[in-house]
């Protein structure tokens, strides 16, 4: 693994309870294909990789309801999450199997905490349905977040970002009989106490500030000023990997352990579909050879991704990389309402790709990405805005460009005003697309913007025709992140 560091950007692991939405899209997976595609053309080696979160609650509650096994919900959902990502031109490799070398890669990485002494027994007050005689985590309960009083699931509230583990949630109902009384019962597990690292987080998001956009580093900033919550390991659950310690037996893995093992397992997986095909399945991620990570996930996922995840990291000592970066979305509405699939309220994205072109979808996703707010997606806004301002110009200055090119086939010379407006268009898409200041939101303005540009010019005859040729190529790269089929 010599020469330049590979950056590993990955997307927050979906759960395989449904195919992919365009609220799903418009956030992590769009976000991060179009920052590994720009780190590609500037030369740099990129992993983009994710791994379906099978563990999770919400598999086994969906199942349910649908009528079907948890095990083909999640079979089937792997399936169409792929297509849809594979669909819309997200440049993974694939989805890596959930297998036993998964499975393998998990309790290795869990095993190491627990042979290391980090992880500690704690009994702890869970909710319990008497009917069912089930234990009430994540997904399997609901209630009311004791920070915010918004309506919430168990683990971590959607509205606030804060977590709510163990028998915090008020008023908690089972979600899959709410009708099933619910008391409360001790049991003990295992727990990774985050305090522990306190000094370690505090020095870490104090380099961070400046670099996550405002209302993620608000919610590390009010979750440091707290005691710090333990994070369960185990969980007396039965949906899961089962937990390979004698202290909780017939516990399985809490779900959200996983992920830090996941996405190393699916960097491993990826790389080795280029031939760089490694022994241990956390290479990647050794400390050693210092590869730039870059987390892509929505505001819900930064308690996970931000905190709990980076002291799952930080627990192996100093084994592992460290995340540069994580860029965090705010969620996509439809009809002034998040997208929710268990609401079916959506749209779904292989069906809007049905009658749209994967590269308009793609401009307007980015366009109206919910970057650093809540945006909304609307059909007839797409139909509206798209043709105004990037269909239409395009085919008018592609026109202008074929007319060109037939007039004199032999190449025009450029200016030094030419050359400079490119270089100067150059810089602003590169502005876009760097870190930390990366929005595709801004990206897909600048092609616009800068499309508008050229068609009035080429329009009205103010431009030399190298200069055109030249800034109509500097167009296509800077827009290539976004328009994959016309970069092809």
């Amino acid at each position: 693994m010599d020469g330049t560091p590979t950056t590993i950007v990955v997307a927050a692991t979906p759960t395989s309870n449904g195919d992919l939405h365009l609220g799903h899209m418009a956030g992590p997976y769009l976000a991060g294909d179009i920052y590994a595609r720009y780190l590609r053309t500037t030369g740099a080696p990129v992993i983009y990789t994710t791994c379906t979160d099978d563990s999770q609650t919400y598999v086994p509650t969906t199942a349910h309801r649908l009528g079907t096994t948890p095990g083909r919900l999640a079979a089937e959902s792997t399936t169409a999450i792929e297509r849809s990502l594979r669909a819309i031109g997200i440049s993974m490799d694939g989805l890596p199997p959930i297998d036993d070398r998964y499975r393998r890669a998990v309790l290795d990485f869990v095993t190491a905490l627990h042979r290391a002494g980090r992880l500690r027994p704690k009994t702890v007050r869970l909710p319990f349905a008497t009917n069912s005689g089930t234990y009430l985590y994540d997904g399997l309960v609901t209630g009311i977040c004791p920070v915010c009083l918004a309506g919430s699931s168990g683990g971590v509230c959607e509205a606030c970002g804060h977590p709510n583990n163990f028998d915090e949630l008020l008023e908690p109902r089972s979600t899959v009989d709410p009708t099933d009384p619910v008391t409360f019962r001790e049991r003990t597990i295992l727990v990774l106490p985050m305090e522990a690292y306190r000094d370690r987080l505090t020095a870490y998001f104090a380099a961070q500030h400046g670099r996550w956009r405002p209302h993620g580093m608000q919610l590390i900033d009010e979750l440091l000023a707290r005691p710090l919550p333990d994070i369960p390991v185990t969980i007396p659950g039965t949906w899961g990997i089962q937990a390979p310690f004698p202290e909780t037996a017939g516990q399985v893995l809490y779900p959200w352990v996983e992920a830090m093992p996941a996405v190393m397992y699916s960097t491993w997986w990826s790389a080795a579909r280029h031939g760089r095909r490694t022994a241990e399945v956390d290479e990647h991620w050794r400390a050693e050879h210092d590869a730039q990570v870059v987390y892509f996930h929505g505001f819900d996922n930064v308690y996970h991704w931000g905190l709990m995840d980076l002291v799952l990291l930080m627990a192996h000592g100093e084994r592992y990389v460290l995340p540069a970066a994580n860029v965090c979305n705010e969620f996509y509405d439809l009809g002034d309402e998040k997208f929710s699939t268990s609401r079916n309220h959506l749209v779904r994205t292989i069906d809007l790709l049905a009658d749209v072109p994967r590269d308009l979808v793609r401009f307007y996703l980015a366009l109206t990405a919910p970057e650093q707010q809540r945006t909304t997606f609307g059909i007839e806004a797409l139909h509206r805005i798209v043709p105004r301002k990037l269909v239409e110009p395009w085919n008018r200055l592609a026109d202008a460009v074929s007319l060109l090119g037939a007039a004199s086939p032999g190449g025009h010379a450029t200016s030094p005003a030419g050359r400079g407006r490119a270089a100067a268009m150059l810089a602003r898409f590169r502005a876009c697309y760097e870190l930390p200041g990366f929005s595709i939101g801004r990206a897909a303005d600048t092609l616009a913007s800068q499309l508008a540009r050229l068609r009035a010019m080429a329009d009205a005859g103010r431009i030399e025709p190298g200069d055109l040729l030249l800034e109509v190529r500097t167009l296509i790269t800077g827009g290539a992140p976004i328009l994959v089929d016309v970069a092809e």
